[in-house]
Order: structure tokens, then sequence, then C-alpha cells
């Protein structure tokens, strides 16, 4: 038996992009036979409704209600729900788990870091980072930013993302040995960009966001929630954008081609 886990999902509550309020989607992911989900909406460096003018603890407890209105429903319904959020660098975006709204309220500095500081601060109190739809091409974005060695693990499959690019994600972290989620990011109930809904299996339940935290850390007993077929290499596959990957000292290494992209680490 598997247990089912939606772990990228957006709400109304501080998602700007977002057209579903948290408690909407309990029965929706009952329905599908989840046993969880976990509220990763946009944080205040991303696409955040929260306003920017008010005291810096009154926003986090304003983006923390997608959560809590998900909790209390699924609480009542019998859907685990836990906390996570989605931040933002220049375009490349990173979901945050294992870390809660008191955690926020102590960091406001948290702003003002670069990606190793934020990874480091964020791992030594225990936390993951997934770098999310790593090879993400949108019409907003000049170039593709890929950070192998600021992050825990990659998401390689993104229902918001066509194949190709998710494709490039499996590819790489599988030839660089890198821990794989997978997530639907959805917005809406019931819609995501592909039509479908993504998540990760685990062979034993989840209690709490840090049963999440260590089983990712422990790269065993999950298993992606996708079909396989839509991370299979097909020849053809490119990026259209620049890519650049970061090294361990967060410099960037452009590359010039499809192979070159993944001999880059």
């Amino acid at each position: 038996m598997s247990y089912l886990y939606e772990v990228h999902l957006h709400t109304t509550g501080a998602s700007a992009c977002a057209r579903s309020a948290g408690h909407e989607y309990i029965p929706y992911y009952k329905s599908l036979g989840y046993d969880g989900i976990i509220v990763t909406d946009h944080f205040f460096n991303g696409n955040c409704s929260v306003p920017k003018d008010l005291p810096w603890e009154e926003r986090v407890d304003i983006f923390c209600s997608g959560y809590e209105d998900a909790r209390a429903a699924g609480d009542r319904q019998g859907l685990k729900v836990f906390f996570a959020w989605e931040c933002r660098f220049d375009g490349d975006e990173y979901l945050v788990y294992g870390l809660d709204k008191q955690w926020l309220k102590d960091h406001p500095e948290m702003m003002q870091w670069d990606h190793i500081t934020h990874y480091e601060k964020i791992k030594a109190d225990g936390g993951l980072v997934v770098q999310a739809h790593p090879f993400r091409e949108r019409n907003y974005l000049s170039e593709v930013y890929v950070h192998p060695h600021q992050c825990d693990a990659f998401e390689v499959a993104n229902s918001g993302n066509p194949h190709e690019q998710d494709r490039m994600a499996y590819r790489y972290a599988a030839e660089h040995q890198i821990t794989m989620t997978a997530g639907s990011d959805i917005h809406h109930v019931g819609r995501t960009d592909n039509g479908l809904i993504y998540g990760m299996a685990f062979d034993e339940p989840l209690n709490s966001i840090d049963d999440y935290v260590r089983r990712i850390k422990s790269g065993s007993g999950f298993s992606l929630h996708v079909p396989h077929e839509h991370l299979v290499w097909e020849e053809g596959t490119t990026n259209h954008l620049p890519v650049f990957i970061f090294d361990r000292n967060n410099i960037p290494i452009p590359t010039h081609s499809v192979d070159d992209i993944f001999l880059t680490y």
C-alpha cells in the first residue's frame, strides 16, 4: 500500500495567482485517495498577495492563513495538511519544508539572504530545500538558473511544466544523483496546466512535516506519483533559453548545448 501526498499547492490566502481557498482542496484530494497535502504558498519574494506595508509579523500571520484554513478543514474531514512555502530569487524558486510560522517571524532578515545563506540557515534549523521546476521556461524569464548545490532535491515533475522541461530536470537529477520530488503546483481545485495531478507516494503514512523532511533527506521509502513516460528522455528535447548551472560557490557556469548542460555540475 502507498500513501499519496500533494507537496506543491497554492491558496488564495497568500498566493496572488491562486484561485482556490485552502479549505476547497480538502474534499478534492480526499476524492483522489490522497492521505494529505502540503500548502506551499508564494512567499513575500514571490507572487504573494500579502500587503507589503504591514509589520513583518502581521504579514507572516496573513501569509499562513491559507494553510491554517486548509488545516482546519482537513482536521474536520480527515485529510492531513502540512505547512511549507515557495520562495523566489532571480526567477528560480524553492520549496521550503520543515519550518513553521514562528521561524518565519523570527527571521525577517531572510529577505536579504543569498542562495548559500538561505540554504545553510534552513538546513541548520532542520529544514528541507527543493528547487521547484528547475528547468522551467516562461515568457517572463530570459535565462534559466539551476542550483544543484544550494538545495537538497529537485522537483523533477511539475504539472505546470511541459513534459520537455520535466524531462530536462529528471535527466539532470538522475545523472548527478540528486534526490527527486514531484508536485502538481496546483492553484485551482481540479485544474493544472497539463491537466494532471502529480505527487509523492510513500510506503508509510506521514504524520508531520518533519516526517516528510526526514524521508526526502533519507532518499528512500518513496516514489514519484507521475506516469513514467512523462519523464523518459526523448531525442530532440532541448532548452530554449540560456541555462546557467551554479557551482558550490554560487558562481554561474554558462552552458552551450543540451549535452553541456548535463555535463555541468
